[in-house]
């Protein structure tokens, strides 16, 4: 196939006045633009045409800006990353104006060189997963993950860089994580800061005239030590170290020191020795994967965890010996020291071998790891008290984007015509539905008595029902159509098949489900009503299926206000405050869809089910005032329901909406919605459709 000639100057220059018109004048024309664009290959010309043409469609002062610089950008950079420049151009637009972005756009050369980087550059957020596996596989407990400005533990959690790019390639730079994460733990396990001293290394530090200097030289004679660990307990690891090359040489002076810390029978008090004998020595160049120390977050952790697990062990004994005879005393529990090295300690009760569960085995190993041993003073079976094994979940704000407010939370938002997210575009923040006493719920249950008692007993059958599988080689029954009909095959000369049973199965419900429900100012009325009698009549079936559910209510005004009502959660019960709540749900604003999609799905997510369904009661097609309406609103909804699909979530559309056979096929597909052509049929369907979706 024959390439397409460029465009020369003289075409591209009648391309660009007819798309930048609005900007163009006498002085300022798309001369220089067009002769720039005329001097690269043609589908990189076609390349720029587009974005320009789109950006146009936004801003057409940006779009000038782009074209006198889309040649360089596309010289320097791939078209990858060429589009990437772009995109963040159109999110500095989005977020902070139009002379942010011009700015963004004239950082060329320092984009690309970014972008080179980042080639091969390994984020924490790609390789997090598999380095928590690997930790894991480990000896020792868990540590978690998490990012930090510098690579250190505190002997919890280990932090390490969200990203690192300072080697050549990928694979070095990945290598350089494991190591790295590695090297951290080492100080959890070979000793680094015994629990016994947890301010130890602080105090040394800072009873020396230079306490950063201290610290510096400290762990360069530990890592020392921690080397040899690794040479000799975990080979493969040290070798994949010493791949690094990055192992300075240590001043003469060092030697003696660096052969007693590289001994089997080396401890961190052999390091603090070093440490004294070598303070004003100058230092070799830190190696890559050594991260840094800080003891003063290392003496809290201790101490808050030597507190937690000595109270979680006096619990955890008295459960294990509750019952036993003779009565309770704390000096039969005995430590038996485990001879292998492996800190697995034998608990003797009444001189007895005493077998502790899992957790509380884990839970001795690591008082171990901290102190060497078990204190006599652990080993005691202490009344009830107040524990928990992880530290209360502190408020973090992890939606923190464009606006900060506080209690928000930040989601992207598709844009069809750039075919990218914009960032953090919309901000969303959950409230209470105001809960109205009055006798709704009991009027709706009086207003369609009938229909309840109906739905109860089609709810209940569904609860107790068995799924029949025909033509089974051995089953409860025989499967009188299949033996017929085997007959009539054995009759004719053929082989009587040996699928003759029926076997009936009953199936345990794990579903979730979540209720989506239009609050914007087009349900007022009859169809207000509607939604809150169908609430009302599910919510009734459902507590007598069993099945998890929980009602949210979404509305808004314009990207930065865009509102979820919260009515029932998951762990809510269905109880008089649920039925206030249903009642006083009423008319709010505008229907901005696909950020309450992405919403409620991540919800969703939190929930352990077999089966997710997301179930929307909507009387028309996306809305809101900045222009959420027609295609966009339409395919940023159809996205968070791709990315709602992606995440095993199975979503249903019920609408009222008659020009809904327009839109919504392309949204939910053709089978994922029903359309009710009369509001008040609403509640006598609802059921229906539940029933048929989860059965």
């Amino acid at each position: 196939m024959t390439a397409l000639k460029p465009l020369t100057a003289a075409e591209l220059e009648d391309w660009l006045d007819e798309e930048l018109d609005a900007v163009l004048s006498l002085r300022r024309t798309s001369q220089a633009a067009a002769a720039a664009l005329a001097s690269v290959p043609r589908d990189q010309q076609d390349f720029a045409c587009h974005w320009i043409a789109i950006i146009a469609k936004t801003n057409p002062e940006l779009a000038f800006h782009f074209a006198n610089h889309a040649a360089e950008g596309l010289t320097r950079m791939t078209k990858d990353d060429a589009e990437a420049w772009i995109i963040q151009t159109m999110d500095a637009y989005d977020k902070m104006g139009l002379y942010p972005a011009i700015a963004a756009l004239n950082e060329i050369e320092a984009f690309a060189a970014a972008r080179a980087q980042r080639a091969r550059a390994v984020t924490l957020e790609e390789v997090g997963p598999v380095l928590e596996l690997f930790l894991h596989a480990l000896s020792g407990r868990r540590l978690k993950l998490e990012t930090g400005e510098t690579a250190f533990t505190d002997t919890a959690r280990i932090h390490l860089p969200a990203t690192i790019a300072l080697l050549p390639t990928r694979a070095e730079n990945l290598r350089l994580y494991k190591v790295l994460a590695a090297h951290l733990w080492a100080q959890t396990w070979f000793g680094t800061f015994p629990g016994t001293h947890p301010g130890r290394l602080l105090e040394r530090c800072q009873s020396l005239p230079d306490a950063t200097y201290a610290r510096e030289l400290f762990h360069a004679l530990e890592t020392f030590r921690l080397d040899a660990c690794f040479a000799r307990e975990l080979p493969g690891l040290y070798r994949e170290l010493c791949t690094l090359g990055d192992r300075p040489r240590a001043p003469a002076s060092w030697a003696p020191w660096i052969a007693r810390l590289e001994a089997a029978s080396a401890t961190v008090d052999d390091t603090y020795e070093a440490l004294t004998a070598l303070y004003g020595e100058p230092l070799p160049k830190p190696r890559l994967y050594q991260g840094v120390l800080d003891p003063a977050a290392v003496a809290t952790a201790l101490a808050e965890r030597l507190e937690q697990e000595r109270v979680a062990l006096h619990n955890a004994l008295k459960a294990m010996v509750q019952g036993k005879k003779p009565a309770l005393d704390e000096r039969r529990f005995v430590v038996r020291k485990d001879e292998t090295g492996r800190r697995d300690p034998t608990l003797l009760f009444d001189g007895q071998p005493l077998i502790p569960p899992p957790d509380v085995r884990t839970l001795m190993q690591s008082i171990v790891q901290d102190l060497g041993d078990i204190p006599d003073e652990y080993l005691v079976a202490a009344g009830d008290g107040p524990y928990a094994m992880e530290n209360p979940r502190k408020p973090e704000n992890v939606w923190k984007g464009t606006y900060h407010e506080e209690g928000a939370f930040h989601y992207n938002e598709w844009d069809y015509k750039r075919q990218h997210y914009r960032k953090e575009w919309c901000v969303l923040r959950e409230l209470d539905v105001h809960p109205v006493d009055e006798p709704f719920v009991a009027e709706t249950l009086r207003k369609y008595a009938g229909l309840a008692a109906r739905l109860r007993k089609t709810f209940e059958a569904l609860r107790g029902e068995n799924a029949t599988q025909r033509r089974q080689k051995h089953g409860d029954d025989i499967d009188f159509d299949a033996l017929v009909q085997g007959f009539a095959e054995l009759r004719s000369g053929r082989e009587l098949s040996d699928e003759l049973f029926v076997r009936n199965r009953r199936f345990a419900r794990n579903i979730a489900v979540m209720f989506m429900v239009d609050m914007s100012g087009s349900t007022k009325g009859w169809i207000n009503d509607a939604e809150r009698e169908s609430l009302v009549l599910l919510c009734e079936a459902l507590e007598i299926l069993g099945d998890r559910y929980a009602i949210y209510g979404f509305s808004g005004i314009t990207r930065k206000r865009c509102e979820m009502y919260r009515v029932k959660r998951f762990d809510d019960p269905y109880d008089h405050a649920v039925r206030a709540r249903i009642t006083g749900i009423k008319p709010q604003d505008y229907t901005r869809m696909g950020v309450a999609i992405r919403h409620l799905c991540g919800l969703l997510n939190g929930v352990e089910a077999r089966t997710k369904l997301l179930i929307t009661l909507s009387d028309g097609k996306p809305d809101d005032y900045d222009g959420y309406r027609g295609e966009y609103g339409i395919e940023d909804t159809r996205h968070a329901l791709l990315e709602a699909k992606r995440d095993g979530i199975h979503a249903f559309c019920i609408t009222i909406d008659t020009d809904a056979r327009d839109y919504l096929p392309h949204m939910y597909g053709a089978a994922n919605y029903v359309q009710i052509d009369d509001v008040r049929k609403l509640p006598l369907k609802i059921s229906d459709i539940y029933r048929h979706l989860t059965s």
